[in-house]
């Protein structure tokens, strides 16, 4: 039977991946869990997997080039989340090792967190709420309401054209900036990222994280929206220049921000910016539901399924440089 390494911490695989994944994988081979407090890499992870042929990765367990150079047994690098940049592909490419990743099945969840945050940034529920508990009397103010605001989704992956068509049904006026997809559907309007931040009262980023978005929203964004919006990051912190946006929201320059992510490890929020009060911060867990965890943690399980008989999985990044995956199949 196929040797599979699970790198997910106790507290991970309790959380992001769960029995009905790990009883899955147990059918398909002999599996190997990771039982410290503390995410894998580099020597440590090398040796916890050694003699595996396939490792199954959550998000915080990197696939570093010294990973595949020194695992001669290893023939797949399945990774329980959609983002690789932190996997080594050309270096796994290099050694024959197949690199997958997961499909979006958090697509709802994110979605709805990102309502919450519009509406408790609207209407001050935060402020609020916090008031009662130090059994004060509120400060009561005017509250805003979605329907007949305008919704700015940058970013039109599966998220963003959900979060447009969530903002229609309740009645927002959507604008979408991505200069590498085509809107579809009636009444979304597509625009350039200098008239979104100008017109939308809710700014929510959910654009994808590379090296041509780090810092996409920096101080020349802030300065451009109006002073009464509302900025939503659910995508990851690298879009945001953190310093412009603390800047942005003591100045009053916006009137304040909700993020799921940010620059502090796991990509949770920053604490300098989570303690502002006008800032509603969740630490990363815009997926986190179980039917969001179980679609992609099953996903996995299936993506092993054909691997330990030698096929591709779906999601397979590297397919053509797999050459090790025949081995699987010759078993």
């Amino acid at each position: 039977m196929a040797r599979i390494f699970l790198t997910h911490t106790p507290e991970a695989l309790r959380n992001y991946y769960g029995e009905r994944a790990v009883a899955g994988l147990s059918e398909l081979g002999l599996l190997r869990f990771h039982e410290g407090a503390e995410p894998l890499h580099g020597e440590a992870l090398i040796n916890a997997s050694a003699g595996c042929e396939i490792i199954v990765s959550d998000r915080q367990t990197p696939g570093e080039a010294g990973l595949f150079d020194a695992s001669p047994d290893l023939v797949a690098f399945c990774r329980c989340a959609v983002d690789i940049r932190t996997v080594d592909v050309e270096a796994a490419s290099r050694n024959g090792v197949l690199v997958s990743n997961a499909s979006p099945g958090f697509v709802d969840a994110v979605v709805e967190l990102a309502l919450g945050f519009m509406i408790g940034l609207a209407r001050g529920v935060a402020p609020y709420d916090a008031a009662y508990k130090q059994a004060r009397a509120p400060e009561i103010v005017m509250g805003r309401q979605l329907a007949g605001a305008c919704l700015g989704v940058i970013g039109y992956g599966a998220i963003g054209r959900r979060m447009a068509e969530v903002g229609q049904l309740l009645g927002m006026s959507v604008l979408v900036s991505d200069p590498y997809s085509q809107v579809e559907g009636a009444g979304i309007e597509q625009v350039a990222l200098e008239d979104l931040l100008r017109q939308s009262d809710f700014v929510v980023c959910l654009a994808v994280a590379n090296a041509e978005t780090e810092n996409l929203i920096a101080a020349t964004a802030f300065a451009q929206m109006r002073k009464d919006a509302f900025f939503v990051n659910l995508s990851r912190g690298n879009l945001v220049d953190e310093t412009a946006l603390e800047a942005a929201l003591r100045r009053g320059e916006i009137a304040g921000a909700a993020m799921d992510v940010g620059r502090a490890p796991d990509q949770m929020p920053s604490p300098h910016l989570a303690k502002l009060p006008n800032v509603l911060a969740t630490p990363h867990i815009g997926g986190l539901t179980p039917t969001a965890i179980a679609t992609q943690a099953l996903e996995t399980v299936e993506q092993v399924r054909r691997i330990v008989t030698g096929h591709l999985p779906h999601n397979a990044v590297n397919a053509a440089s797999a050459s090790r995956l025949a081995r699987l199949a010759a078993d």
